[in-house]
């Protein structure tokens, strides 16, 4: 697969909650950052940390969460993501910024607006 074919495969099993493949997209290393300043930003090493301590915890914040990738422009070993989320009480643009090596996503930057997010989810 191409950097983007595994960006956007990544999407589509999010999309499901197939967190399996999801994981299965990860480098056993990687290292996802998550911006902002309320409780989920920081950074998450590997894919059992990332899904366990951020993405769990979404269904319990955001009603409804979805993500739709809107734009994805690839260069060499990087894919950037423009996405729109939207949720109860929640409609904001992402930026989405991955690093892919060997079929493996190994970085994540999470940029998303951090207060639009703290602020529905009450998490400041």
């Amino acid at each position: 697969m191409t950097p983007k074919e595994v960006v956007q495969k990544g999407y589509a099993s999010f999309a499901v909650g197939d967190m399996g493949t999801l994981k299965s997209l990860m480098h056993d290393e990687g290292i996802v950052k998550v911006n902002g300043m309320h409780k989920f930003s920081g950074t998450y090493r590997g894919p059992d940390n990332f899904i366990g301590n951020f993405l769990a915890h979404i269904p319990s914040h955001f009603e409804n969460f979805k993500v739709e990738p809107k734009l994805m422009i690839a260069e060499g070993d990087y894919v950037f993501v423009l996405a729109h989320g939207t949720a109860e009480g929640m409609d904001a643009d992402f930026g989405h910024l991955y690093k892919i090596q060997n079929e493996k996503i190994t970085e994540f930057h999470i940029l998303d607006d951090s207060q639009k997010l703290a602020a529905i989810m009450k998490a400041v």
